[in-house]
């Protein structure tokens, strides 16, 4: 037995058709297993991965695509407590994977200690869906014991430390500022010019051009080359050669949201590894390619004690939202969306839908 309220059988979806090609059709909302919930949707964001995943082959056809969501809870499974029919939640599912789980859809289903509960009066269900990869990436970066393991909020850092964060005005990058600052690390990070502002307003000490020459020199100085740790959320050659770079002459750790570019750097002394969200789902998927990646429990345990903190940490006014470019047209919209980030025109904001 489920509490719910009426729900159809069948929703309108933005489904994966074949490499390359999406399409919004007729599909079936997904049935509920004892510790899920269904959530009809609200609004959605989008990700980098959400257009990837269609053009790259990886994606499953028959699957819905989109990772990113907010709504009301209609329906719960008989071993949920909470949250509650008729509460404002918020997620990450595995879009582009699976025909029962995608966020660019109607309904989402997803099992219930992934979804946080929004305080009542906080922020609108375009905010609230911007903490959804992009969020869930930087709080598993940061803070799971196996990539940064970095003092985690509420404690705070005891000594002055030092945090480096490649891309501070990414989706991630934005989230990460604001998660380390928490966590009393002074943030050095890099961005365009006209994003410094930004960034040093959601808590960067220390802010400089990507495109400097000098940049590495510069951050050594300002930190007194006392860099250990680095994070870094743009994952390509240049951005995982400055992130090692910057690492102090004693060696530290980086990880990156891609995978590690052996080319980057000739350090040995800095240990290099990348973090694939997904992994905190707790669920085994295949992608069309055939690589396969199994469950991995213990990211979904570290993922389900940090979500507990987030209600506390909104209420408060300790996170804020990224800014939202509101894109128009709903479901219909979200393919000319998907082009829109492709051709490389998002810059420090996220693009999201009302459904």
């Amino acid at each position: 037995m489920v509490s719910t309220v009426n729900v159809p059988k069948t929703m309108r979806a933005l489904v994966l058709l074949e490499k390359g090609s999406a399409a919004v059709k007729e599909h079936p909302v997904p049935e509920v297993g004892d510790d899920d919930i269904l959530v009809k949707t609200v609004a959605v964001a989008q990700n980098p991965t959400d257009w990837k995943f269609v053009d790259s082959g990886r994606g499953n056809p028959g699957s819905v695509i989109g990772c990113d969501w907010s709504g009301h809870v209609v329906r719960v499974g008989k071993n949920v407590s909470t949250p509650k029919v008729g509460d404002h939640v918020a997620g990450f599912v595995m879009g582009s994977t699976f025909p029962d789980s995608g966020a660019y859809a109607e309904y989402v289903k997803t099992p219930a200690e992934l979804a946080w509960v929004v305080p009542q009066g906080t922020l609108t269900h375009e905010e609230t869906a911007t903490f959804g990869c992009a969020f869930w990436t930087a709080a598993q970066a940061l803070y799971h014991p196996k990539r940064l393991g970095l003092v985690e909020p509420p404690a705070k850092v005891t000594d002055e430390e030092w945090l480096y964060i490649h891309g501070g005005a990414s989706a991630v990058g934005q989230f990460a500022i604001q998660l380390a600052a928490l966590s009393g690390y002074r943030v050095v990070t890099t961005a365009s010019p006209k994003n410094h502002e930004l960034v040093k307003s959601l808590g960067a000490s220390e802010v400089f051009d990507y495109r400097d020459s000098e940049v590495v020199s510069k951050i050594k100085a300002v930190t007194r080359d006392s860099i250990r740790v680095a994070f870094d959320t743009i994952s390509l050659q240049e951005s995982q050669s400055i992130s090692a770079a910057v690492i102090a002459p004693t060696g530290g750790k980086v990880m990156h949201i891609l995978a590690v570019i052996p080319e980057a750097t000739a350090r040995k002394d800095v240990v290099r590894e990348y973090t694939i969200i997904y992994s905190a789902l707790g669920r085994a998927y295949t992608y069309a390619t055939g690589q396969h990646a199994s469950a991995v429990p213990e990211d979904r345990a570290q993922i389900v004690e940090f979500l507990k903190k987030v209600p506390g940490l909104v209420k408060d006014g300790q996170i804020k939202p990224l800014p939202i470019k509101l894109w128009e047209g709903g479901l219909d919209s979200i393919p000319a969306g998907l082009q829109y980030m492709k051709e490389g025109k998002v810059s420090a904001e996220k693009i999201v839908y009302r459904i």
